[in-house]
């Protein structure tokens, strides 16, 4: 069933939009995550030009934020003061990302530039999570993070200044770091159209060591912060967003996201991280060929009609 989009301008198949945005919506149920860095690619794979991907992506990613950002609230699993900082520092990062989105675009050089920032971001983040996953798979206990900090060491945002207290995360450290990471995030969010919490929540954990309940739900309202403003920048300054297959991808994404948590309680977690990890890659590597690989046919002819 067909169906067209305005503002990609271009008919696409609706039941194939909903399995692959139901596709993504289940992983990100599964694991926790925001699924923007699996679903943006599969756009474009789609066909779906580049600025419409991101530009669509970010308002499903808002929209499928709200549901968590409140559930987080109402269990006060929100670090109000953490939150507050990442958001200050996403919306600083969001504003440059989209001047900086519509700088390429003008440019002609956007395409490249999302195509190589996912290439170095996903192999990157899928390599570290297969080797995380190997080793999980291959401790016998299965438990660990990592080495223990030994007794008296102290980590590099120690020492930075401004410090203050988060009395639900459990710190007494600088500011700025936190400050830095949400303008990080956010920049990268506007320009790839992804949420940033499959990078934003790991930081927190491994580095700041936050308890992991705080991190996902103060997470939940950076996403919705930054993709909501860089939603609404998107449409006011590139009119990218397509509206009409935002809905379709919240649809699936909500159903899928569904199934994935069910799913996700009976499933052992360190394998499903491996078939990610190794997910991640192919679509990585599915970028660096598109990169790489020459076309069959670099030019083509269209039959067209000349009027007088």
């Amino acid at each position: 069933m067909q169906f067209y989009l305005p503002i990609a301008e271009m008919p696409v198949n609706v039941l194939t939009v909903l399995g692959m945005s139901a596709a993504v919506g289940f992983v990100a149920g599964l694991f926790g995550v925001g699924g923007g860095f699996l679903l943006t690619p599969f756009l474009i794979f789609l066909g779906i030009p580049a600025p419409v991907a991101v530009a669509t992506a970010s308002a499903q990613i808002a929209a499928s934020s709200v549901t968590g950002a409140l559930n987080a609230w109402r269990r006060r699993a929100v670090d109000r003061k953490l939150g507050l900082l990442l958001i200050s520092g996403g919306l600083v990062g969001t504003v440059l990302g989209v001047v900086f989105f519509n700088a390429m675009r003008r440019i002609g050089q956007l395409d490249l530039v999302i195509s190589l920032s996912y290439i170095v971001l996903l192999v990157g983040i899928g390599t570290m999570m297969l080797v995380e996953s190997l080793r999980a798979l291959l401790r016998r206990d299965g438990q660990g993070e990592g080495p223990v900090r030994p007794a008296g060491s102290h980590r590099w945002f120690e020492a930075l200044p401004l410090r203050t207290r988060f009395q639900q995360s459990g710190l007494y450290v600088s500011v700025l770091p936190f400050l830095l990471a949400g303008l990080l995030f956010g920049f990268i969010g506007a320009v790839l159209g992804i949420g940033g919490g499959f990078m934003l929540v790991p930081a927190l954990i491994y580095i700041f060591r936050i308890p992991t309940a705080v991190v996902v739900g103060t997470s939940q309202f950076q996403i919705l912060a930054t993709m909501l403003v860089a939603t609404l920048l998107h449409s006011a300054t590139s009119g990218a967003v397509d509206i009409i297959l935002a809905l379709v991808l919240i649809v699936g994404g909500v159903i899928g996201a569904q199934m994935g948590v069910r799913a996700g309680q009976n499933i052992d977690s360190r394998q499903f991280r491996l078939l990610l990890a190794l997910l991640i890659l192919a679509v990585g590597a599915r970028f660096l060929a598109d990169i790489l690989v020459k076309p069959v046919e670099p030019f083509s002819l269209v039959r067209g009609e000349v009027r007088g």
